[in-house]
C-alpha cells in the first residue's frame, strides 16, 4: 500500500482543500499528454483565492518544495505533470467573472474561468473574447496565457497575448504584483505582462488576468467548406486565399487519417473520394466569395457555401473533435508546429513523406489559416514508453518546420515534451537570456522546473 504523504505541522491553513491522498492526488499528476508521466506530488492545494496561493508559495519557496501550477488539465506539452514531492496549485476553483466592462471593453476573470464560460459572458453584452482553443471547453484562461493559447479564430483575431491587459501573479516567494493596466495604451516599465503570457508558470502563477473584449459580429459568417484529393492540394488553396489579400474568419484543415478517427468516434458521412477536408469562414459574401474561388481553383472536389449557423456548427464540430479522437486511437504524441503560411504545402508534404518512412500514423491538422499544425503521432495504448520510431519520427518534423522558417509550437507550448529541441530554434545566446531571466523571477528554481527550456 502507498504511504498518504504527512504535511508538515506548519504547512499554511487555507480556504480551499488540501489533498494528501496519492488515490486522489494521482488524477492531478498528468495533464493531456500521453508521453509524459507525472510524478507523486507532497499535496493538492485546491486554492480558491490569491491569498491561498500565495500562502502555499511562501511555505514551498522557504522550505525548497517545487511548485506546479495547474488549470484545467488539457495541456498537451506535459507542461502541468507532477514532479514527486511537489505541490500542485489547482486554480480551477477560482472561477470568478469579477467585472466586464461594456463601455472599456475589458473583463477581469480569475485564473480558473473556463475559456467558453468567459466568451459566452461577455455575449450577454454584446461583446465578445476571441481566443477559442479546440479544448475551449474544459481549459482555463489561466492556462491560455501560461501557453499563450490560439484556437480556430486566430487567423483573423490574433492569440491570447493580443488581449491580455494585466495580470495578477504570485511570485515564486509568494509576493503579489500586479503587472498592465486597462487603458488601451501604456508604456510605463518593461512589458512583464507580456513576458508572462507564454512563461508556461516558470515565472509566476497568475491569478486574474484582466482581458480585452471585441464587439460580437452583428451577423454569423459564411462558412465555406471544401473536399479535396489531396492535403497538399488543400494547402496550397489555403496559400492562394492568404495571398488574395482575404483574412478569413477561421481556416481549418484536416487530413483523411484526421478525419478517420474522428469518424471513428462519431460518425458523420465521410465521403470515400474526401482525402482532405477545408473549413473555412467569412465575415463577408464577398470574402466567402474569395474563399470559394480559390478553394476551386486549388483542385476542390466540390465546395459548398452556407450561411447556415447550425451547419457550421455541425461542420466545426468534426474539428474540434479532431484531439479527443485523436486520444481515443490510441496514445498521442501531439506536435504543434508552425511555418509560413506559404509553406503549408510542403510542410504537409514532409509530414506525410516522415509518416511513410516510419511506418507510423500520423493524422493531421491544422489552424491552416496562421500556418499552425497539429500532426500528431499515435502509438498504442497500454505503452508506457514513447517507442524510439516516434521520437525519430517527432524530430524529423521539428527539424522540416525549422528549415522552412517555422517554430516548435505554435500554441500548446514547449512544456516537458518539447524542451529538448528548443535550442535548436532559440540559439545558445538566447537560452542564456532565458535562464538569466527565470533566475531573476525564481533563483530557487521552484516553479514549474524543467519545462520550456
Amino acid at each position: 500500500m502507498t504511504a498518504v504523504p504527512v504535511l508538515p505541522a506548519d504547512f499554511p491553513a487555507l480556504r480551499g482543500a488540501v489533498l494528501t491522498d496519492p488515490d486522489v492526488t494521482a488524477a492531478y499528476a498528468d495533464d493531456h499528454c500521453s508521453p509524459v508521466h507525472g510524478g507523486t506530488p507532497l499535496a493538492v492545494v485546491l486554492a480558491e483565492c490569491t491569498d491561498d496561493v500565495s500562502a502555499t508559495a511562501r511555505w514551498c519557496y522557504a522550505n525548497d518544495v517545487v511548485m506546479i501550477p495547474r488549470g484545467g488539465g488539457s495541456g498537451l506539452a506535459g507542461g502541468a505533470s507532477a514532479l514527486d514531492g511537489c505541490v500542485v496549485i489547482s486554480l480551477a476553483r477560482m472561477n470568478a467573472i469579477r467585472e466586464i466592462s461594456v463601455a472599456d471593453q475589458y473583463a477581469v476573470a480569475e485564473a480558473g474561468v473556463i475559456n467558453a464560460d468567459l466568451d459566452a459572458a461577455a455575449r450577454e453584452h454584446g461583446l465578445m473574447y476571441p481566443p477559442d482553443p479546440s479544448s475551449y471547453e474544459i481549459c482555463t484562461i489561466g492556462g491560455n496565457v501560461a501557453t499563450n493559447a490560439g484556437g480556430l479564430r486566430c487567423v483573423k483575431y490574433g492569440v491570447t497575448r493580443e488581449y491580455v491587459l494585466g495580470l495578477q501573479v504570485v511570485l515564486a516567494d509568494g509576493r503579489v504584483i500586479k503587472t498592465g493596466r486597462r487603458t488601451v495604451k501604456g508604456v510605463t516599465g518593461y512589458d512583464l505582462t507580456q513576458l508572462l503570457c507564454g512563461s508556461e508558470g516558470t515565472l509566476g502563477i497568475v491569478t486574474t488576468v484582466t482581458v480585452k473584449l471585441k464587439p460580437a459580429p452583428a451577423h454569423p459568417p459564411t462558412t465555406v467548406a471544401a473536399s479535396f484529393p489531396d492535403v497538399v492540394r488543400a494547402a496550397a488553396a489555403v496559400a492562394a486565399v492568404v495571398a488574395s489579400g482575404v483574412t478569413p474568419a477561421l481556416m481549418e484543415l484536416m487530413d483523411r487519417r484526421t478525419l478517420e478517427v474522428v469518424q471513428d468516434m462519431r460518425p458523420f458521412g465521410l465521403e470515400d473520394s474526401t482525402i482532405a477536408m477545408l473549413i473555412g469562414q467569412a465575415s463577408t459574401p464577398a470574402d466567402a466569395a474569395v474563399l470559394e474561388r480559390e478553394f476551386e481553383r486549388a483542385g476542390a472536389h466540390y465546395v459548398v457555401v452556407s450561411d447556415d449557423p447550425a451547419e457550421a456548427d455541425e461542420l466545426l464540430a468534426v474539428r474540434r473533435a479532431a484531439f479527443p479522437a485523436y486520444e481515443n486511437a490510441g496514445n498521442i504524441f501531439s506536435e504543434d508546429v508552425g511555418v509560413p503560411r506559404s509553406k503549408l504545402p510542403e510542410m504537409f508534404a514532409r509530414i506525410e513523406a516522415i509518416a511513410a518512412k516510419y511506418g507510423l500514423d500520423i493524422p493531421t491538422c491544422a489552424h491552416a489559416g496562421d500556418g499552425n499544425l497539429h500532426p500528431t503521432l499515435i502509438y498504442p495504448h497500454g505503452e508506457t514508453e514513447v517507442p524510439q520510431a516516434i521520437w525519430g519520427a517527432a524530430d524529423e518534423i521539428f527539424t522540416a518546420a525549422l528549415d522552412l522558417g517555422g517554430t516548435l509550437t505554435g500554441e500548446h507550448g514547449v512544456g516537458v515534451l518539447k524542451a529538448r529541441w528548443t535550442g535548436q530554434e532559440l540559439g545558445d545566446d538566447v537560452l542564456e537570456l532565458h535562464r538569466a531571466i527565470k533566475a531573476a523571477w525564481d533563483p530557487k528554481n521552484l516553479l514549474n522546473p524543467g519545462r520550456g527550456f
